[in-house]
């Protein structure tokens, strides 16, 4: 079942199980969508409608610049969020685009849905923003090899999904720089 999984996130989220009127409130707000791989949840331009929860598959989000060169923002896999939250929120046009980068399936949920929810989901919006402070936080002031090293530590199933060049671009560094730290790191 494709609610089953965000269930599980409410439940491990609140502390305590949900009741029948609550998943049923869940249900009704979030609408099932499969994404193919490469596959676009929103490109640059668009105004986000929507905020997904992945139940299957890995997305990304990114920026292009006058190169075309990608510059990875953000890394989804199952049970995390994804959405241009700046667009979404300001009915702006978003300056990035978010695919699959894996056949994805999501449970999408509008801003006004989600706004209604936002009392039960108020502890989960605050793990986003605290994950997305500490990313940032490390990109500032961490190395290179201490910025892969976390990630790692907190998230290694992106080294399993994700290929070298989308994590070098995630972690702010050239594909070389990460040959380099991985070879060290199979040295030691």
């Amino acid at each position: 079942m494709m609610y089953e999984s965000l269930i599980k996130y409410f439940n491990s989220y609140s502390g305590k199980s949900l009741t029948d009127d609550e998943i049923d409130l869940i249900q009704n707000s979030f609408t099932p969508k499969k994404f193919r791989k490469r596959q676009y949840f929103l490109q640059e331009g668009e105004v986000c409608k929507y905020t997904a929860f992945v139940v299957k598959g890995a997305m990304r989000q990114y920026s292009v610049d006058d190169k075309g060169e990608e510059h990875i923002i953000k890394l989804f896999i199952e049970n995390w969020w994804a959405t241009d939250r700046e667009s979404l929120m300001n009915k702006t046009p978003s300056i990035y685009f978010i695919d699959a980068w894996e056949d994805t399936a999501v449970l999408l949920v509008t801003k006004t849905c989600l706004t209604d929810l936002i009392d039960r989901i108020r502890k989960l919006d605050a793990n986003f923003a605290i994950a997305s402070q500490r990313r940032l936080s490390a990109a500032i002031s961490l190395s290179a090899e201490d910025r892969y090293h976390d990630l790692e530590k907190t998230n290694p199933e992106f080294l399993q999904r994700f290929p070298q060049h989308i994590i070098a671009s995630y972690l702010g560094i050239n594909r070389e720089t990460l040959s380099r730290i991985r070879g060290r790191d199979v040295k030691k």
